[in-house]
């Protein structure tokens, strides 16, 4: 075992009471001082020792500062901190905050390291829920900013790019821009000597804002120099000469006699011209293009676009004389360019013009350009010729100088200048064609044999001759010429372009050569089209023409495919409703001939080709053919109903009986035995009516119309009670069928007051929700008897169940009160912008704002998206009648007429009211109008 060590002996100084005045390490030469620490915190612990009982001296281990006494100020400060409870010199904790001092005697345990640790978890997860918005926000500002403020390599980076493009002799003529750094520049002494007058005086005109042509200038067209821009030596000879124009302006100005000012007017305004005014930013601009110009021009004489640009330059300057000296010098440096002539013809007085362009030519005389202008300087058609011909002397394979030449010339001197054209330029097909043309047929065909000798692959040449032929009544060879030139620019190579040779038929069909159109389309129609998508494509094609307005064109195309899908019913409805819009009645008819031969059992070709000869006002010819249908389609009901419609519209009813009887014994359907109750209705035969309504619904109870043509027969015989039965016994086998509620509704009303019928109404919702029409009948009901308010609480419910209701919407516009009503137009609109009810509500509204122009058109707009409702018509042409004019009435009239409408509650009324059976659509819409008329008069009546 070792021996234990003793431990070392305590010194004694340590632990006695140091001196007074002592300062730790002040003999080896240290400075005390006093940390935040030394002092403590601002409120000190209760049980510290008292400072005072040591004598003011501080605890063992702290320094004073140098400075500082034993005790004083710094007591009393420790003092007033205990007082206040914090210490004011305390500085800012970033842990703590302001509250450090709060806390100062506390401990920092586990539970406060977890609640920070939970603080921090909760501000790092708030934090990475915006990060990504954040991130994103920040790039955007970057990518921002960036964009805004580019790099200056990022400026010129695709100019950079473009630089490879740049030929060696595009190098060589970039100027070298000489040395205007200050570098290796030493300051020179100045000297100031006085100057001559002829220097202040130049000095003068170039500071001058202010140019001018005198009068004397202007009259020989701005050659001659005025005298104010003469030097001058002496400067009193320049103020006199001042004043002295002056007086002479204040004299032309001033009147002496009447004392009046007088001013001509066209010479005020020349002036005017002649003037330019030109701030000091535009002189600074101009002095610095001069500079870099002229820097140009001298390093490069040689460039002919830095000749251009000085001499525009002074032009905008207003120094005409030294624009055309410097374009001048450019034509001396570089007479081998165009442009630098042109340029200086166009700066040059109307009397050198014609010497410089002489003189350009001179020196280019292959240049068309310069040739072109050189005739334009000319006002005579035969100078212009000549110039022409001198300029095609020494560019014979110009062809835009023989075309402008050709222009000029007569019929005769045109043939014989094209003959020459063709010789110089054979490869340009205009001069062939347009010699073609010239010549006689015999001639023309040689021309364009030739033409076509030296051009093997241009269509243009075989279409010119096959309309040449058709022009000169060889029609029968067009389609010979035609498939001739598909075969040989075949063997040629060249692949048959067929939207091109169809715009080729469109051309000729616009100047009149319709033949070779057709032959066109037949040989081209068909290149390049897939064997399935033949007849899409051929309709397609044929949609296009007609949108285009080639009539003709899509005529033969439909006319085509025809003849390849014989027996497809929808290309040969197409082709006849194309002929009953752009053709004639015999095309038609033709057409339609043809059509059920191919296809013998459609039943539209046969009832169109009926119609048509019914409108035409051939009734036997319309017999005849229904005739032929019924041979070819004996069981047809729409052949039986268009037969008795023939019959019964031209008042033979016994004919219509006799047919609908047969139809019936053949076993004809519900519609035939309808029409058959129709027939009997308007004869007066009222048991033979319900005998057959009685069958005819025994047979199909389904059938709603025959209930209601069952019901409205007892209502008019005054039959309240059967008539409510058959309405009920409709209801019953229809529950779906919205007519039926409505006119039991409406019987009901009539017998037992508004409590029955919104009972039924209410019944008929409940079987038919979100019907607008079911609410608005409830709504009219209780407006009919006075309850305005039980409507409007209808109406609120009716476009909360149905929103979207155009009808609806209606209503509620014409039922709000008038300065509410812009406001549910609006909201309405919002709802169903296209609705046609809704759009005839406004444009009721406008009229009766007298805005007559927006009524119009919003009254056309809806006669244009609905136009088989006839109310539309109605309301549109009473409008007319009040505001337009006999042409926009009878315009009215007659769309009416063409649209043929069927619907709307007027309208039907009118219509089917057995007075009105046989009424043309022209007196059912003026009837309807007048019936529009009565309800206005009685509404007004009914509200005074």
């Amino acid at each position: 075992m070792q021996a234990p060590v003793a431990p070392k002996a305590r010194l004694d100084f340590l632990s006695t009471r140091p001196p007074a005045n002592y300062v730790a390490g002040l003999g080896r030469g240290a400075t005390g001082f006093t940390t935040r620490s030394d002092i403590g915190p601002a409120r000190a612990a209760p049980d510290l020792p008292d400072r005072s009982a040591v004598g003011g001296a501080p605890a063992p281990g702290v320094g004073r500062g140098r400075g500082k006494g034993a005790g004083g100020e710094e007591d009393d400060n420790e003092d007033d901190a205990e007082e206040k409870g914090y210490d004011e010199n305390q500085k800012f904790d970033e842990f703590e905050g302001n509250d450090v001092g709060l806390f100062a005697s506390a401990e920092y345990d586990e539970d406060d390291k977890e609640a920070d640790a939970i603080w921090e978890s909760i501000d790092q997860r708030m934090d990475s829920r915006r990060k990504d918005r954040r991130e994103a926000r920040l790039k955007q500002e970057i990518e921002k900013y960036r964009a805004s403020n580019p790099k200056i390599t990022e400026q010129f980076a695709d100019l950079k790019r473009k630089l490879y493009t740049l030929s060696s002799d595009e190098w060589d003529s970039i100027p070298e821009i000489g040395d205007y750094s200050l570098r290796n520049k030493k300051k020179r002494f100045e000297s100031f000597v006085p100057v001559p007058d002829t220097l202040l005086e130049k000095a003068r005109q170039e500071k001058e804002h202010v140019s001018a042509l005198d009068p004397r200038s202007r009259i020989v067209g701005g050659m001659e120099t005025p005298s104010s821009q003469t030097p001058v030596a002496d400067l009193t000879a320049v103020g006199e000469g001042r004043g002295t124009v002056l007086s002479v302006r204040l004299d032309r100005i001033l009147d002496s006699v009447t004392g009046q000012t007088v001013v001509d007017p066209k010479g005020y305004l020349t002036d005017l011209k002649s003037m330019k005014i030109t701030s000091d930013a535009e002189i600074s601009d101009i002095k610095k293009a001069r500079l870099l110009l002229k820097s140009v021009t001298q390093t490069n004489p040689k460039h002919p676009p830095g000749w251009i640009a000085a001499a525009r330059l002074e032009e905008v300057a207003g120094k005409m004389q030294v624009a055309r000296q410097l374009i001048k010098k450019g034509c001396e440096e570089c007479p081998k360019n165009e442009d630098v002539w042109l340029e200086a013809c166009r700066l040059a007085s109307p009397l050198e013009a014609k010497a410089v362009i002489a003189q350009g030519a001179k020196a280019n005389p292959n240049s068309v350009k310069l040739w072109m202008q050189a005739s334009k300087l000319e006002e005579d058609t035969a100078n212009k010729s000549r110039v022409l011909r001198k300029g095609l002397e020494h560019i014979p394979d110009s062809v835009r100088l023989w075309k402008a030449v050709v222009e000029l010339a007569n019929e005769e001197d045109a043939r014989l200048l094209l003959q020459r054209a063709v010789e110089c330029c054979p490869l340009h097909v205009e001069l062939w064609l347009a010699l073609a043309k010239l010549e006689t047929y015999e001639n023309a065909k040689k021309v364009l044999n030739k033409a076509r000798e030296k051009l093997r692959k241009e269509p243009a040449i075989w279409i010119t001759a096959a309309r040449l032929e058709e022009a000169n009544g060889n029609t029968a060879s067009v389609g010979k010429i035609i498939e001739r030139a598909i075969r040989a620019l075949q063997n040629e190579g060249l692949e048959i372009d067929r939207e091109a040779w169809m715009k080729e038929a469109e051309g000729c069909e616009r100047a009149g050569s319709l033949g070779t159109c057709q032959a066109i389309i037949n040989n081209t129609v068909g290149v390049g089209v897939e064997e399935e998508d033949r007849k899409r494509t051929w309709v397609a094609d044929a949609e296009e023409c007609k949108k285009r307005g080639s009539i003709e064109t899509a005529k033969y195309i439909y006319a085509h495919a025809l003849t390849v899908f014989r027996t497809k019913k929808s290309i040969w409805l197409k082709a006849a409703q194309l002929e009953k819009s752009h053709g004639t009645r015999e095309s038609l008819d033709a057409l339609l001939r043809k059509a059920v031969t191919y296809i013998p059992k459609a039943e539209v070709l046969w009832l169109m080709g009926a119609k048509e000869k019914w409108l035409a006002g051939d009734v036997p010819a319309a017999r005849a053919i229904l005739e032929e249908a019924f041979a070819a389609i004996p069981d047809s009901e729409e052949i039986w109903l268009a037969a008795f419609k023939l019959e019964f519209e031209n008042r033979e009813t016994e004919r219509a009986r006799k047919l609908l009887a047969k139809a019936r014994e053949r076993g004809g359907l519900e519609r035939v035995w309808m029409k058959s109750a129709i027939v009997e209705r308007e004869l007066g035969n009222v048991d033979e009516e319900r005998r057959l309504l009685d069958e005819a619904l025994r047979r199909f109870p389904s059938f709603f119309k025959l209930w209601l043509m069952l019901g409205q027969l007892e209502e008019r015989l005054g039959n309240s009670d059967k008539a409510k039965d058959a309405f009920e016994s409709g209801i019953k086998n229809c529950p779906n069928c919205i007519p039926l509620w409505l006119s039991l509704a409406s019987l009901e009303e009539k017998m037992n007051g508004l409590s029955k019928a919104r009972a039924v109404l209410t019944m008929a919702r409940k079987k038919n929700p979100q019907n607008p029409e079911l609410w608005l009948a409830a709504v009219r009901a209780e407006a009919r008897h006075g309850y305005k308010r039980e409507a409007d609480v209808s109406m609120a419910k009716a476009l909360q169940e149905c929103p979207n209701s155009g009808i609806l919407w209606a209503s509620s516009i014409e039922m709000a009160p008038r300065p509410q009503r812009k406001t549910k137009s609006s909201d309405a609109l919002k709802k169903c912008d296209h609705d046609p009810h809704v759009i005839a509500a406004v444009a009721k509204l406008f009229w009766q704002e007298r805005k007559v122009d927006k009524a119009r058109n919003w009254f056309n707009r809806a006669v244009t998206l609905a136009p088989d409702i006839g109310d539309f018509w109605a309301l549109y042409y009473k409008f007319e009648q009040q505001h337009g004019a006999e042409e926009q009435r009878s315009d009215v009239l007659k769309r009416c007429v063409a649209a043929e409408p069927k619907h709307g509650e007027k309208w039907q009324a009118t219509a089917k009211a057995v007075e009105n059976s046989h009424e043309p659509t022209e007196s059912i819409l003026k009837k309807v109008v007048a019936t529009l008329k009565k309800d206005e008069t009685l509404a007004e009546n009914n509200h005074n």
